[in-house]
């Protein structure tokens, strides 16, 4: 099978790292499903995209059983198959954990964890049917290491890195290797607007690549753990972090000293 006879399905894709893997799906050739919550937004991304490629917009709130099952179903009778499924889709609530409150932390869980969890079984199926794939799903280093105001957000994406395991152990069976890219600081339109001069210094001097990284370059890890160059990689998180995660908090002042010695 070529490339040209796959079929791609990104949540989140209407804009940031969903868009920018969506590209590189249909750069090689893929046929593509983008999945959005935000309907102006993902007609606009399929209206650039779409006089090139063969490629649907499909509006869904990842988090609701009906909405996904739907979704699905329309992929299905468009492309007739699925071979890669990538979990972007997800949604952030910054507060101290104090502030918190229950509707905050039902709705992040629910995109963030409910959301790969039913499109992952709606896909697994397909993808069965079809002789096998790929799902990748979009975690966060604040899954792996804890860090202020992200108590329902780090947790979500912890249960993910988990789910991500538990789906690759039993998915197996079918062909389907299910992996997990866990993004660092990118340099997103959402990262540039609430960033500030400060924040993006502090993020620099924990990392020691020093900057933050690109849409693009996670698109590139996406697409690999899709890609049968990954045939034999499964279960696996792979931090795309400018190696933020592998080096704790870090000394900025010492930091400083060595790059400047």
């Amino acid at each position: 099978m070529t490339t040209s006879d796959k079929v791609a399905l990104v949540t989140g894709a209407a804009r940031g790292i969903g868009l920018a893997t969506a590209k590189r799906f249909l750069a090689e050739g893929y046929k593509v499903a983008l999945l959005d919550i935000n309907s102006e937004t993902l007609h606009a991304a399929h209206a650039a995209l779409a006089q090139e490629h063969d490629i649907i917009a499909i509006e869904c709130d990842v988090s609701q059983p009906d909405a996904v099952t739907l979704a699905f179903d329309a992929v299905g009778r468009q492309f007739g198959r699925l071979d890669a499924l990538v979990n972007n889709a997800g949604i952030a609530i910054f507060k101290p954990i104090l502030d918190v409150t229950y509707e905050d932390w039902s709705r992040v869980l629910a995109v963030n964890l409910t959301g790969p969890f039913l499109c992952t079984q709606a896909a697994a199926p397909m993808m069965r049917d079809g002789g096998g794939g790929a799902v990748v799903n979009i975690t966060s280093i604040s899954g792996l290491r804890a860090s202020t105001l992200r108590t329902a957000y780090g947790t979500s994406k912890a249960g993910l890195a988990h789910l991500t395991k538990q789906q690759a152990a039993e998915l197996a069976q079918y062909n389907i290797r299910v992996n997990a890219v866990a993004p660092g600081p990118v340099d997103t339109a959402m990262a540039k607007a609430v960033h500030t001069p400060e924040i993006r210094a502090d993020y620099h001097d924990h990392m020691p690549l020093n900057r933050y990284g690109l849409e693009e370059e996670l698109a590139e890890a996406i697409f690999f753990l899709c890609s049968e160059r990954a045939s034999y990689i499964t279960g696996q998180i792979l931090c795309v972090d400018g190696g933020f995660d592998s080096t704790g908090i870090g000394l900025p002042t010492l930091r400083k000293a060595m790059r400047n010695s």
